[in-house]
């Protein structure tokens, strides 16, 4: 079956999007809709300009006999600052606020929009780098590991504070809590990452580091290594940090229980030299 540039335009779209960083070649496209090379390749450029102009993302050919085309998530700076304000506007509404200061946030992680845009605005940061794994603390984490995760189209690995027997044999550390100072342990099953894994680390929220510090100490029992943090909302920390390469969408920096109130603004993301589309 012969397909018409249209429908092979759409369908090799949908594609791309649902395979992020994978290497497509040439003669997969040629086969899966019966046309030339030649055709596929006027097509891709098409696909190429609307992503980037459309702030979609972006297209890398690969020459050579096995090259092809990589499809890789971006977002525009405008796209990114608009959400970031919106993302900031939720934060503060004072509902949020629990006893002891704690904020409600499971309504924005639990939003299919907000956290595909989150996913697409932090792995945007990440695109085009080496990483073989995202590993997050359970469990408000995960939902924002896996959004980051369909964009980079890596798998997941989940810390847990205990052991699973469903999870075989496992690997422990004690760390100390930032804010707290107390000790704490983390777990990883033995199987869920291979030896010598780049890895992105991912927190929901983050105030002195010592979650994303004990992380980083389990990926050495590993002999894995830090690609990149990533972490949704940091807290404003008058104490040393115990994380420093970091990037962040949100900073809480007060919250006031009488009143009450949130101060939030963005975070760090706009200076860390982000290539936008």
């Amino acid at each position: 079956m012969k397909f018409r540039r249209s429908e092979r335009l759409i369908d090799m779209t949908h594609y791309l999007l649902e395979h992020p960083q994978q290497l497509v070649s040439l003669t997969f496209f040629a086969e899966r809709y019966g046309s030339a090379k030649s055709s596929i390749s006027e097509d891709l450029a098409i696909v190429k300009e609307t992503f980037e102009q459309r702030g979609i993302g972006t297209l890398q050919t690969v020459p050579g006999a096995a090259g092809g085309v990589k499809y890789f998530s971006k977002v525009s700076e405008k796209e990114a600052r608009k959400f970031i304000d919106n993302l900031c506007e939720q934060i503060e509404k004072p509902e949020r606020l629990l006893p002891g200061g704690y904020l409600y946030m499971m309504d924005l992680l639990g939003h299919p929009q907000v956290l595909h845009q989150v996913g697409k605005l932090l792995a945007s940061a990440y695109a085009g780098m080496e990483i073989d794994a995202i590993m997050t603390v359970a469990t408000k984490g995960i939902p924002i590991a896996h959004a980051i995760a369909s964009h980079l189209n890596v798998p997941v690995v989940v810390v847990r504070r205990d052991s699973k027997v469903t999870e075989g044999p496992t690997v422990s550390i004690n760390y100390v809590s930032g804010s707290t100072k107390r000790i704490q342990a983390m777990v990883l099953a033995k199987r869920s990452l291979k030896e010598g894994s780049k890895v992105l680390l991912v927190d929901d929220f983050m105030k002195a580091g010592g979650t994303i510090n004990g992380m980083i100490s389990l990926l050495a029992e590993f002999n894995a290594s830090v690609a990149g943090i990533a972490v949704l909302v940091e807290a404003e920390h008058d104490e040393e940090r115990l994380v420093e390469d970091y990037i962040s969408l949100v900073k809480l920096q007060d919250v006031n229980v009488r009143t009450p109130a949130i101060s939030v603004v963005e975070g760090n993301y706009f200076s860390k030299n982000i290539h936008f589309s």
